[in-house]
């Protein structure tokens, strides 16, 4: 090859791997599309407890809104990143108890109100976790989206490090994959620190049905 090729290939191997450098920060995040924001402020109307700001995305949801990229080898570095922020935001139990009444756990996991707008702002929130969830063997309705949780304690055991990582798992899905379907219950105040105690005993207490 003569020298006199050598820099305008060494121009355009620079060009590509700078688009490629910049198409995947493109990827990580969103452009910032003006249709696309003129059709989410005409779609969504503020009304009752629902307020606009639900639409706000932070970084944790921009990166999951490109699924493809979110689950690719060149994210690994951003998912983890992700994943760390998530976790710091998970306390544990101020009274340093973890395992509530089962009971009041169940009718939690059973509900599926609180947080709409058709709910008025002192309507106690409900989990609605058997939306996703087989959970009590007797309930004969129960979604699939997500593992079936009947059996959880029996299975797994009642170790602290199971406690811990329940307890977390609940709080923040997301601490473990930065793209789960499972709600930031916590960092959305879906659920005080009662009722995921509650529900905490629903999964972990032996006397559960769950663990029948």
């Amino acid at each position: 090859m003569k020298i006199k090729h050598i820099k305008p290939l060494l121009a355009i191997t620079g060009f590509i791997l700078a688009t490629g450098f910049m198409h995947t920060n493109a990827l990580a995040q969103p452009k910032n599309d003006p249709k696309f924001n003129k059709m989410m402020n005409e779609s969504f109307r503020a009304q009752g407890i629902a307020s606009l700001d639900r639409i706000d995305q932070d970084e944790t949801q921009k990166f999951c809104s490109d699924p493809v990229f979110a689950n690719s080898k060149k994210a690994e570095p951003i998912r983890e990143k992700i994943q760390k922020i998530n976790m710091a935001t998970i306390k544990q139990p101020s009274d340093g108890k973890y395992i509530g009444d089962w009971k009041n756990g169940e009718k939690i996991a059973q509900s599926g109100r609180g947080a709409t707008w058709t709910d008025k702002a002192d309507t106690v929130i409900g989990g609605g976790c058997y939306n996703c969830h087989q959970i009590n063997p007797k309930e004969i309705s129960y979604g699939t989206i997500g593992p079936s949780l009947s059996g959880y304690g029996k299975l797994r055991g009642y170790s602290q490090e199971v406690i811990t990582y329940t307890w977390n798992r609940i709080n923040n899905a997301k601490a473990y994959n930065a793209c789960s379907n499972m709600p930031r219950i916590a960092h959305f105040k879906l659920l005080d620190e009662k009722q995921i105690q509650d529900v905490m005993a629903l999964l972990l207490d032996p006397e559960s049905p769950v663990n029948k």
